[in-house]
């Protein structure tokens, strides 16, 4: 049983990108990946990142945020620099690294609910336009994949973790208009599906495994299958049955499953006994989490242990810099118990 990160951590500037590659590459030794400080500012943010890897479309931010633009603006290149300089710190700190690697996207539909057209209102609201989006980053992902390979030439399994937090509201209809009073229509299965098989598929032919990650209730994880991911990454504490049969499924058909068990956040301190203390989850609590999720899925450990992946719950953007810090190797301790390695 592997464990890694989701892929944010907090931290503002250079310096602490660079201490968490470094935390990232040894406290996730089997699994590392690529770090995302969000705490930098809209170009290091989910969507601004995921634009940076778009290819052949221009944007740039406005005062609701980013929207496409016939040409690449000031923003946009800021962006696309610092995921090479990102990139590069990997690169130089990852030296000599053999193994298994991760990277992550804002997926298609993220990208559509969140990046306005150039006339105003989303990408979401415009078939065309999705569809267009949706392409540009499979084409930008495909040279992000061979961009990686080049930088970590000891990597032998490299899994691009495309992140849909967006993709329930988007097939609810419950994505508020850029006025505020109306909501995008409703995309049907078919068109998710579709659109998110263009960006699977090019990240498959490209040589890496796809994976999808939401940490949002009602993700409806068989479509994710169809559509072309190799992996599904979860919020343990948000799956329903439906979501428990999905996975279940998914893990008999030798997909892997990344569930999130350990808290995204610091944990309360409490008042015991008149002084305060931190309610931090105990790793047999955490494992027996774990144990018991697969006991009511109707599986065996030894089984399955070599496809699911323990993680935080959801990214580490919002947790205090100790706490991410401990997030992970609770993470870590706990794959290992949970594979038996007691």
């Amino acid at each position: 049983m592997l464990a890694t990160g989701v892929g944010s951590y907090p931290g503002a500037d250079a310096r602490a990108y660079a201490d968490w590659v470094s935390v990232v590459l040894d406290t996730l030794s089997d699994l590392p990946h690529v770090p995302e400080l969000p705490g930098r500012g809209a170009i290091a943010s989910m969507t601004g990142r995921g634009l940076a890897m778009v290819s052949g479309l221009g944007a740039d931010l406005q005062p609701a945020g980013w929207r496409l633009t016939s040409s690449v603006g000031v923003d946009l290149r800021r962006a696309r620099s610092l995921l090479a300089q990102d990139l590069d710190q990997v690169e130089e700190q990852a030296q000599g690294y053999v193994g298994a690697f991760k990277t992550q996207v804002a997926g298609p539909w993220t990208l559509a609910a969140t990046v306005e057209k150039p006339r105003g209102d989303k990408v979401l609201s415009d078939h065309g336009a999705r569809r267009d989006l949706a392409q540009a980053l499979a084409e930008g992902l495909s040279d992000h994949v061979r961009d990686l390979r080049r930088r970590l030439s000891g990597v032998d399994r490299l899994i691009v973790q495309v992140d849909e937090p967006m993709l329930p509201a988007v097939m609810a209809g419950a994505v508020p208009t850029a006025s505020g009073f109306g909501r995008h229509r409703t995309v049907h299965p078919p068109e998710a599906a579709a659109q998110l098989e263009t960006v699977l598929t090019a990240i498959t032919a490209a040589g890496a495994e796809p994976w999808v990650h939401s940490c949002a209730p009602e993700v409806p994880w068989s479509l994710l299958v169809e559509a072309g991911a190799r992996g599904l990454s979860a919020d343990h504490d948000l799956l329903d049955a439906a979501a428990l049969d999905a996975l279940a499924q998914a893990l008999d058909d030798g997909l892997v499953v990344a569930l999130g068990v350990v808290a995204s956040s610091d944990p309360e301190v409490v008042v015991a006994h008149g002084a305060p203390s931190d309610r931090v989850p105990k790793e047999r609590v955490l494992t027996e989490r774990v144990l018991r999720w697969l006991d009511v899925l109707g599986l065996d450990p030894d089984q399955v242990a070599h496809r699911l992946v323990v993680t935080p719950s959801c990214g580490l953007a919002g947790a205090s810099s100790d706490w991410a810090r401990s997030a992970l190797r609770l993470s870590t301790v706990v794959a290992g118990h949970a594979s038996g390695d007691r």
